[in-house]
């Protein structure tokens, strides 16, 4: 019984840092969209020269 107490263990210990990995992901796509939509909202409100 010890071997399925440790492997249920490393499967939550794994799906915990998945869960990390995975939200690290989302803010750093968020930052990367805020940006891009800053980019173009500065290119559409240039004039002309």
């Amino acid at each position: 019984m010890k071997y399925v107490w440790v492997a249920y263990s490393l499967v939550w210990i794994a799906i915990f840092g998945y869960t990390l990995l995975l939200g690290s992901r989302q803010r750093n796509l968020e930052r990367d969209i805020s940006l891009l939509q800053k980019a173009v909202h500065d290119l559409l409100e240039r004039k002309p020269s």
